[in-house]
């Protein structure tokens, strides 16, 4: 089995207090997502997110009396922030969608960790290590890591249809971890939903849009965003601009050591407008 538990930053003594109080007494917790998925992959791991049998206000209850602060960040929706030592810790509750309208979803607290697993999105952020840091794989993200692949966790139209900001988020991946071309379930399922981008604010899109802009080359991402009409979904005036400048200003970049500039990529793929940028 994967074991993460010579990780460094999974012996972090802040994190195995905040395992082991979420462990005690009945409850289980395992780090989720993006630590195991960056650890795998050799990437630096930056926040580190827990999910947990225990519904919210154990959580808060059980900090408490451990002395460690808990903030309410979305309790509503599960997710209590666990801060000792200076580091934050997001902690959410096992879930099950109750409904989903394509922007936002009713959610009920459970303790199924396969149905928690299979409401996310992607294999690869769908991966949880437990307290010992032996790595859970019950979707197949273990082999799509292993191959960089960006692969939505069963149906691909019924991900999207749950969020259709999954769309950006597939092509922001792919930007960040992918490799070769994009799983052709999932481009396909992309290009049919494209429409519903439009339901969504400019905000969310904006928020996405600037991460897949962030990645260290963007350029195949944009390529087969521009291809399944995506990009022009969401900027029209990619159409007849195009993404040529990209490849160029990328290579300047690094040649030049510049860090990625989100701003600076948008400008370069939409017609100059002074007013407008």
């Amino acid at each position: 089995m994967t074991n993460l538990s010579s990780e460094p930053w999974f012996r972090d003594p802040a994190l195995r207090r905040v395992l082991d109080l979420l462990n005690a007494d009945g409850g289980e917790a395992r780090v989720a997502g993006g630590a195991v998925r960056n650890s795998l992959m050799g990437i630096p791991v930056a926040d580190i997110d827990i999910a947990t049998t225990l519904e919210p206000q154990d959580v808060v209850e059980r900090a408490a009396a451990a002395g460690i602060k808990a903030v309410p960040t979305g309790i509503d929706h599960g997710t209590v922030t666990l801060v000792t030592d200076g580091k934050g810790f997001e902690v959410t509750t096992l879930r099950r969608d109750i409904a989903t309208d394509g922007r936002r979803a009713t959610v009920a607290f459970g303790k199924d960790w396969q149905t928690d697993a299979e409401r996310r999105d992607l294999t690869m952020n769908a991966l949880y290590a437990d307290a010992q840091g032996e790595v859970i794989d019950l979707v197949g993200g273990l082999a799509d890591v292993e191959a960089r692949t960006v692969r939505f966790i069963g149906d691909a139209d019924e991900r999207i249809a749950e969020d259709y900001l999954r769309i950006l988020r597939f092509f922001r991946f792919f930007a960040h971890y992918g490799n070769g071309r994009p799983d052709t379930d999932g481009l396909k399922a992309c290009a049919r939903a494209r429409s519903k981008l439009a339901t969504l604010s400019a905000e969310r899109i904006w928020a996405e849009l600037k991460k897949l802009l962030s990645a260290r080359d963007p350029g195949r991402a944009l390529l087969w965003m521009r291809q399944s009409g995506v990009l022009s979904e969401i900027l029209p005036e990619t159409e007849k601009w195009g993404i040529d400048a990209i490849p160029g200003l990328v290579a300047c970049e690094q040649a030049l050591g510049w860090k990625p500039e989100p701003m600076l990529r948008l400008a370069a793929i939409v017609p100059k407008d002074a007013e407008r940028l």
